[in-house]
């Protein structure tokens, strides 16, 4: 490097020395002046009360680093972000505030800030070429510096934010079971708060899990996925609550300001359409804390139905599905059920697809009144091919239907729901 070069690059580092030496004197006004422009151009910054001081103290702290790095030339890579601007971003990621509007911030500051340089810079004693090098010099000093910070920022926020959201979500869910509990008096207003779920609204519990055989790369973000997307498609009053249960399955209740009958419905046909849906179970839509407890607890006895009956065809079940209710009062006594059923259907309750089918017919055909023209229809048969079935379940079964139907349609309802885990091996 000449010596005129060295000369000439010395000289624009004392005049970048010197302006920033001087705007560190009237720093408070800068400051002030960067302050008042992010809070005009960024809302999401000014919303909450409680960080506004902390914003002046993190652009304060922002500007006394850029101003004594240009006076002292230290490397972008030596500067690091204050620790009035790293609790700012903590308490950003802690308020749901997005990661772009403080990006914004960072860029409209540094736009403010180079304006405030340059006008210094006008009014120094610079002859003009000179000028335009020092400005030049100082624009790239200012791009790196906001580089080098801006890389913290995303860093320090990212982690915040994902620390905060595994501690609120454990006390959300530590919250939501002791509600579940109902075993003291509850301030459902304040409760309301702690979990930022309306209980005093009509409620829709869904229980969403993946077999332990199926491998995902991130369960739970996708279970909640599912669930927003179910939400939006059932047409919910708010935001739904999701709470883990493990990391293969999540509780989550459905918020309406009064009942709408076509959700279950909606969510059927939501998870219908998707291609890797978990399994879900739905309890019924009732109002208020008890409603709240209610229809989770008949989402579990859906859900232990669907597990104990190990069909893959259920992916969905509902607490309103016909015969569902009554299998889960049964569920607790699978082998004395098992017994049962068998006394009541004989050979009928065999495990093997020919029994399937007669069984699903002749539980259509009770079901429409023992009408064979009314099940064919339901079932896309031809009446006499009902009819056929019908005889043949009868004869396997080993004995009319007249005198015990209850128990029969009952025993079919326990099939239906339970599956291989209630019949007995199949046999020819």
């Amino acid at each position: 490097m000449t010596s005129s070069r060295r000369n000439g690059e010395a000289e624009v580092d004392r005049c970048i020395a010197t302006i920033a030496a001087r705007m560190n004197a009237r720093v408070t006004e800068v400051s002030a002046s960067i302050h008042s422009a992010l809070e005009e151009e960024i809302p999401e910054l000014r919303a909450d009360v409680h960080t506004v001081e902390l914003l002046g103290a993190s652009v304060q702290g922002n500007v006394d680093t850029l101003l004594y790095a240009l006076r002292h030339d230290i490397p972008a890579t030596r500067i690091h972000l204050p620790s009035a601007g790293t609790e700012y971003t903590k308490r950003l990621a802690q308020r749901d505030v997005p990661l772009n509007a403080l990006m914004r911030a960072y860029h409209i500051g540094q736009r403010r800030a180079t304006e405030l340089i340059f006008a210094e810079l006008q009014a120094a004693d610079v002859a003009p070429v000179d000028r335009f090098v020092v400005g030049r010099a100082i624009a790239t000093r200012l791009f790196t510096y906001l580089d080098q910070v801006i890389q913290e920022v995303v860093a320090v926020y990212e982690g915040e934010r994902e620390q905060w959201l595994d501690t609120r979500n454990s006390v959300r869910a530590l919250c939501v079971r002791e509600l579940l509990k109902g075993k003291e008096s509850v301030d459902v207003d304040s409760a309301t708060e702690q979990i930022r779920y309306p209980l005093r609204w009509h409620h829709l519990a869904l229980i969403v899990w993946y077999p332990d055989t199926e491998a995902h790369s991130d369960e739970l973000a996708e279970l909640q996925r599912f669930v927003r997307g179910a939400a939006e498609s059932a047409g919910t009053s708010g935001q739904p609550l999701f709470v883990a249960d493990d990391q293969l399955s999540g509780w989550a209740w459905l918020p309406y300001r009064s009942a709408r009958p076509d959700a279950v419905a909606d969510i059927r046909a939501f998870a219908a359409a998707q291609r890797d849906a978990p399994n879900v179970a739905i309890g019924t839509m009732v109002p208020g804390l008890s409603g709240f407890r209610r229809s989770h607890r008949l989402a579990q006895d859906a859900r232990t139905v669907a597990l104990a009956g190990a069909d893959t065809e259920h992916r969905v079940v509902a607490a309103e599905d016909p015969g569902l209710s009554v299998a889960a009062l049964l569920g607790e006594s699978i082998a004395e059920v098992r017994e049962w059923v068998g006394d009541v259907l004989g050979d009928l309750a065999s495990d093997t697809d020919n029994d399937a089918r007669l069984r699903d017919t002749l539980q259509v055909f009770l079901r429409t009144g023992s009408s064979y023209k009314a099940a064919a229809a339901e079932l896309g048969l031809h009446s006499n091919s009902v009819k056929y079935r019908v005889g043949r379940a009868v004869s396997r079964r080993g004995r009319p239907i007249a005198e015990d139907r209850l128990d029969v349609e009952l025993a079919l309802l326990i099939c239906h729901w339970y599956g291989p885990a209630i019949l007995r091996p199949g046999t020819a």
